[in-house]
């Protein structure tokens, strides 16, 4: 089991949004962003059912996972549980912000 992988792919979306070339308009980059969330979330609900997946199998006896690898799924899927209503409270402190400017 890898336990880069999250990290790993956190880059490569770091990557990805750096080198994209700036859209004429604010429509593609409003759907560039809620693609790359809505694939985020995604890869967060992954890791959950698999966190689940392996524990379960763990608990019903299967020899073919240990429990070095319930605990890495598991904390994979914490931190990046976390990752997420971390983004989700800057994203609501950001909305917040914006609605007290003056127009």
């Amino acid at each position: 089991m890898r336990v880069d992988g999250f990290q790993g792919e956190m880059q490569a979306m770091m990557l990805e949004a750096t080198n994209s070339q700036p859209a004429a308009t604010g429509q593609k980059v409003g759907a560039d962003f809620g693609d790359m969330l809505s694939k985020a979330i995604n890869n967060v609900n992954s890791l959950s059912k698999t966190s689940s997946d392996l524990q379960m199998r763990f608990d019903r006896g299967d020899q073919d996972v240990s429990l070095s690898d319930v605990m890495i799924a598991r904390n994979k899927s914490s931190v990046a549980f976390e990752a997420t209503i971390q983004v989700r409270n800057k994203l609501v402190e950001a909305y917040k912000e914006l609605m007290n400017m003056p127009v």
